[in-house]
C-alpha cells in the first residue's frame, strides 16, 4: 500500500572521528523514503533548490519513489546541514544549518499523494506538519516525528498535531522535554495521554520503547560493530517501520512489533556507511536475514 512522507531534502557535510564528507545526500525525507522502499510503494514531498542534483532525484527514481511531490524553487538553495560527531559516535555537534528553501516551504500535495491511507510527517515544524494532515482526511494511519526546536519553538501547534496523530516518534531527550519526566517509562505514558494511539521513544544504541493502552515494551538495537556515520539512523527506523506496516497494511499490535523491529535493523545498515551509501548496497533479503539473526538474540 502506497506511504506519503514529507519532511527535509537536503545536502549534508558530516564530520566523524575519522572521515569526513561534503555535501552528501541527506534528509529526513530522503532518509525515510528509502529505507520504507524496501517494503511499499513510497511518495515523497519536500523542497529543493535548483542547486539540486538531477542524479539524486534520478537515484531515488531507481528506488521506485515517487518525487512528484518535490518542488523545486528556481533560483533557490536546497537545505544545508553541517554536522561532526564526537568520538563516542552517539553526540554530535551542528557546525551549521541552512534552511534555505525550507525556511518558505508551503507543501501542497498532488492529488494522488492526498489519497494515501498512510501518511508520515517527518520531523519538521508543527504548523507544516498540520497542513499536510489537513490535506489527508482519509488517512488510516498518521505518524509524526518531531525535535526539540518544535517542542520549545511551537508548544501549542505541537499538541494540537499530537491530539490529531495515531502515532508520535521521537527521541528520549525530546520525550523529557516533551512531558518534564526524567523517567523514560512515565515520560511515555505521558506523552501517549496526549493523544497518540502509540508512541514510539527513540534511544540510539540502546533501541527503541514502545507505547500504547494495552502493552509497553523495549527492543534493544542490532549489535552493529562498525559505526561509521549515525546521521539518519533516526529517520530510517521510522521507515523501515512504517514501510513493513504500509506493506502488511493494517497496525495491529503483532505488526507493530514485527514493524519496530525492522525499523530496528534498516537503521543498523544506514549507521554502516556514509549517507545512503550502505542501504545502496542492500536488498530486503539482507533486511529478512538480519531479522532472523535478530530473533535469534532475542530467543531464550
Amino acid at each position: 500500500m502506497p506511504l506519503v512522507v514529507v519532511g527535509s531534502v537536503a545536502l549534508d557535510s558530516v564530520e566523524t572521528p575519522t572521515e569526513k564528507r561534503e555535501n552528501v545526500l541527506g534528509g529526513s525525507a530522503v532518509f525515510f523514503s528509502y529505507a520504507a522502499s524496501y517494503f511499499t510503494p513510497v511518495r515523497l514531498a519536500g523542497v529543493v533548490g535548483d542547486d539540486w542534483p538531477e542524479e539524486h532525484t534520478k537515484m531515488l527514481w531507481a528506488r521506485g519513489i515517487d518525487t512528484s511531490g518535490l518542488q523545486i524553487v528556481p533560483g533557490g538553495k536546497t537545505f544545508r546541514w553541517s554536522g561532526k560527531y564526537l568520538e563516542n559516535m552517539n553526540d554530535r555537534e551542528t557546525l551549521d544549518i541552512q534552511l534555505n528553501v525550507m525556511d518558505q516551504f508551503d507543501p501542497v500535495l498532488p492529488e494522488e499523494y492526498r489519497r494515501c491511507k498512510f501518511l508520515f510527517l517527518a520531523n519538521g515544524s508543527a504548523v507544516l506538519q498540520l497542513k499536510v494532515l489537513d490535506q489527508c482526511p482519509g488517512a488510516q494511519l498518521t505518524v509524526a516525528d518531531t525535535m526539540d526546536l518544535w517542542i520549545r519553538n511551537e508548544p501549542d501547534e505541537l499538541r494540537e498535531l499530537i491530539r490529531r496523530i495515531d502515532g508520535l516518534v521521537l527521541n528520549d531527550s525530546e520525550a523529557k522535554l516533551l512531558t518534564g519526566q526524567d523517567n523514560l517509562v512515565r515520560a511515555g505514558g505521558a506523552v501517549r495521554e496526549m493523544g497518540p494511539r502509540f508512541v514510539v521513544i527513540k534511544k540510539g544504541e540502546h533501541g527503541a520503547m514502545f507505547f500504547s493502552e494495552h502493552e509497553t515494551y523495549v527492543l534493544p538495537a542490532f549489535p552493529t560493530a562498525e559505526v561509521v556515520d549515525p546521521t539518519g539512523a533516526g529517520d530510517s527506523f521510522a521507515g523501515g517501520m512504517m514501510g513493513y506496516l504500509a506493506e502488511q497494511g493494517n497496525f495491529d499490535p503483532k505488526t507493530l512489533k514485527q514493524a519496530m523491529a525492522y525499523g530496528t535493523l534498516t537503521a543498523s545498515f544506514t549507521v554502516e556507511d556514509f549517507s545512503l551509501d550502505r542501504l545502496k548496497n542492500i536488498e530486503r533479503e539482507d533486511l529478512d536475514q538480519r531479522m532472523e539473526e535478530y530473533r535469534r538474540m532475542l530467543s531464550f
